[in-house]
């Protein structure tokens, strides 16, 4: 498996109310030589969690250890501007497992899918009754059903669903990548081509 299974995810998550929010603030371009997955979670919003002489900003959301979780709620056009799939590797390797917004850059959410971040697109209504419950309680618990396609606020039960490509739920679902998925069938594949007349 390329990452763990996504069923349900019921966590605390870390508010990021700012809107417009692009790959390049989720993961500087200084920090895009290596190409494996590993490491870019100590740099996921650099330049916003560190000062120029490498400390910690403590009024960043991330430096705050009043929150914690595998869920980030961000604003909306979440994961704008360049292409750079570092900034959904970064993303997950700081260890989130979905992000909310009420709009995402299709590209970035598309990156996400593939690497093993869910992101789920409410309401605005719904993204600012998830702000509210995180203000009034850092601990608050958000639950995330992939089966079901719904996001709860669990104090409240206030929920709301979310769309996503069938093929990339059934991924989600079995922790597969693109490939995973191919192997997967790599059974089907040798009867279909057995059968064929060459």
């Amino acid at each position: 498996m390329a990452y763990d299974k996504f069923v349900v995810l019921k966590s605390s998550a870390y508010p990021l109310p700012i809107d417009n929010v692009d790959t390049d603030q989720l993961i500087p371009a200084r920090f895009l030589k290596a190409t494996e997955r590993k490491g870019f979670g100590d740099n996921l919003f650099r330049d916003w969690r560190y000062d120029t002489e490498g400390t910690p900003n403590a009024d960043f959301v991330l430096n705050n250890n009043k929150y914690s979780g595998q869920i980030l709620v961000g604003g909306k056009n979440f994961g704008s501007g360049s292409s750079r799939e570092h900034a959904a590797w970064a993303v997950y390797d700081f260890g989130f497992r979905c992000v909310i917004s009420s709009e995402f850059a299709d590209i970035f959410k598309n990156n996400c899918l593939n690497v093993g971040v869910l992101p789920v697109q409410v309401s605005e209504e719904f993204v600012a009754k998830i702000f509210a419950a995180i203000e009034a309680d850092a601990k608050a618990e958000i639950k995330v059903d992939l089966p079901n396609q719904t996001v709860t606020i669990v104090e409240s039960g206030e929920s709301d669903t979310f769309t996503i490509n069938g093929y990339k739920k059934n991924n989600m679902l079995n922790g597969f990548d693109d490939i995973d998925y191919l192997q997967s069938m790599k059974e089907e594949v040798k009867e279909f081509a057995a059968k064929q007349l060459f």
